[in-house]
């Protein structure tokens, strides 16, 4: 997901998310994005600085969370945990071997690993199941 500064004909400034650049400019064209403050449709990107994300960044990040989120955020990591503990790692031919499971050339097992986008929608798109695990700052495979 991308962050956009996005600015209205009033002048008035406010955020929005969005998949990519071509996402933005087609809800823009389809008159989906509006102004918060005075529902204005003609909406454009303001000017903004890259926003790079660091160690440090992720410190602070991981600081701000309250107890309840802290909570969640172990009981995450405990379920990806217990998902690798039992599959198997297959890297980056995780694609490759969820397919030859999905159609029946080899015996069926949990596998974990990586994917690129590309190939997970490939994926999708033929009816492999798999679904993403969160990958964490001290993760080992």
């Amino acid at each position: 997901m991308i962050r956009f500064s996005l600015g209205c004909q009033n002048d008035h400034s406010f955020d929005g998310w969005f998949r990519n650049s071509e996402d933005f400019e087609k809800q823009k064209k389809r008159g989906l994005i509006a102004c918060p403050n005075c529902g204005s449709n003609k909406v454009g990107k303001a000017l903004m600085a890259p926003s790079v994300s660091t160690g440090r960044k992720r410190e602070k990040m991981a600081l701000a969370m309250n107890a309840e989120q802290k909570k969640a955020m172990a009981q995450l990591k405990a379920l990806s945990e217990k998902l690798r503990e039992n599959a198997d790692y297959v890297g980056d031919k995780f694609a490759e071997e969820a397919r030859k499971i999905h159609f029946g050339e080899t015996d069926p097992r949990g596998i974990y690993g990586e994917a690129t986008p590309e190939e997970a929608k490939s994926l999708a798109e033929d009816g492999v199941e798999f679904m993403p695990i969160p990958v964490f700052p001290d993760d080992r495979n």
